[in-house]
């Protein structure tokens, strides 16, 4: 089964993003089976897919739809397309290729969860996707199928997109909600979680944009049949967006398991400039990098942890061994740095000396002992702030300093980049596509 297509199944089809076409291939179909079933059911089979959440954190999605309180009204539920992390584009595609398959996941989950508003927190810079998103909302209005009743069953259900501002930290879920609710995106202290006291202090659920279109296939075909398609405690397939020094960059839908490897040598063809592979950052910026003789492993939630990295939101960045590593750090701890919403002193205050300290060691002005101090720095920054992005700022540093620590000192020692050409080493084609790999 494992060329089982559950997201990308209709992705190049003429007008997929219509109402019309979606519902020639059977489209809402999973919406009215859910209809007909107890709301505990749909829940049920939820966490019988083994479904995790598709944002970064891999949580199980079935679980954290339990944990809201039996006797509280109203709930709410926010889907996160905020997708702001560098390496990271397969929400913006799900959103342009088929609208209504979000939605009708949307609709499926408020139903089965007796949630009757829900808002599509999108992020600033994807105009193009919030225009597909309000069409086929007003597609769905106008067919019936989400108004005041759903699909004819006496069930109010409204969405709102929401579009934000370009803030990185949005993307965090406490975040998110404070946005929501006009206020400054600062990450909130948690416990209590969002289940329990989310926007306007009621019973809230986030989920990301890909974790919620894999609900209508799991409605339609079974949980335990999504299970089936991944393995362990991971059912599904998902989308790697692969990009930088890779023959065939793009969007790649494979089982939750899949070789990391294998992704990269032969469905993307291997590197463009044919040079050996030299790392890979496996799952967004913040993903703890993997030098390209630790690639062989699975993509798996669980198996990319126990080799000391997270597959994240499924960004995969490839480089060569042309590429400078203390560069491209510096381009990320540059974005972590900007991106900071400064209400933590060891995220407000780290994150500049981070990229300053990469920045002076890039430049040939680095001094023996500053790669150490880069790594100090790093270990007082992750674990120390109230969400999770002092861990993204610092996870990078760490794992680039311990596993290209040449790199680092060559540049100490020879007071230059040993790389050349703009400290990257590679022809400008070869340079834009890890560029593009980190804004992607």
């Amino acid at each position: 089964m494992s060329d089982v297509k559950v997201l990308t199944a209709r992705w190049g089809k003429k007008d997929s993003h219509t109402l019309a076409s979606y519902k020639a291939d059977g489209g809402y179909g999973a919406l009215e089976k859910a209809l007909s079933m107890p709301q505990p059911g749909i829940v049920e089979e939820v966490k019988i897919s083994n479904l995790r959440g598709r944002g970064g954190a891999g949580f199980a999605t079935g679980l954290k739809w339990t944990f809201l309180p039996k006797d509280i009204r109203p709930r709410y539920l926010c889907v996160n397309a905020d997708e702001s992390e560098p390496g990271t584009f397969k929400d913006r595609y799900i959103i342009e290729n088929d609208p209504h398959m979000l939605l009708e996941g949307i609709a499926i989950t408020c139903y089965a969860l007796d949630i009757h508003l829900a808002y599509i927190y999108i992020r600033g810079e994807f105009p193009k996707q919030a225009a597909a998103l309000e069409q086929a909302l007003a597609e769905a209005r106008e067919a019936g199928i989400i108004g005041k009743k759903l699909m004819g069953k006496d069930f109010d259900l409204e969405v709102h997109v929401h579009r934000g501002a370009g803030a990185y930290i949005c993307g965090e879920e406490s975040a998110l909600m404070e946005s929501l609710e006009g206020k400054k995106g600062y990450p909130r202290l948690k416990p209590p979680f969002p289940a329990v006291v989310g926007l306007w202090g009621k019973p809230t659920i986030i989920n990301n944009v890909e974790t919620l279109a894999n609900v209508p296939w799991i409605v339609k075909h079974g949980g335990a049949a999504f299970a089936a398609l991944g393995t362990g405690k991971s059912g599904g397939t998902r989308l790697f967006g692969v990009s930088g020094n890779v023959k065939r960059p793009g969007i790649y839908e494979k089982p939750v398991h899949y070789n990391l490897k294998k992704l990269i040598m032969e469905d993307c063809g291997g590197t463009a400039s044919g040079r050996p592979v030299k790392a890979v950052i496996p799952g967004g910026s913040s993903s703890p990098v993997l030098r390209g003789d630790e690639i062989d492993v699975s993509l798996e939630f669980d198996a990319i942890k126990a080799a000391g990295t997270m597959s994240g939101s499924g960004g995969v960045i490839v480089m060569d061994d042309s590429v400078c590593m203390v560069r491209v750090l510096s381009r990320v701890t540059k974005f972590y740095a900007e991106e900071s919403c400064g209400q933590c002193t060891p995220c407000r205050e780290g994150t500049p000396w981070m990229e300053s300290l990469c920045e002076k060691i890039e430049h040939g002005h680095g001094v023996p002992g500053d790669a150490d101090k880069l790594l100090d720095m790093a270990n007082h920054i992750g674990g120390f702030t109230i969400c999770a992005l002092g861990d993204a700022a610092s996870m990078p540093v760490q794992s680039f300093v311990k596993k290209f620590k040449d790199d680092f000192e060559r540049h100490i020692a020879e007071h230059r980049c040993p790389f050349g050409e703009g400290a990257w080493g590679v022809s400008q084609d070869s340079r834009e596509a890890v560029i593009g790999g980190m804004r992607a």
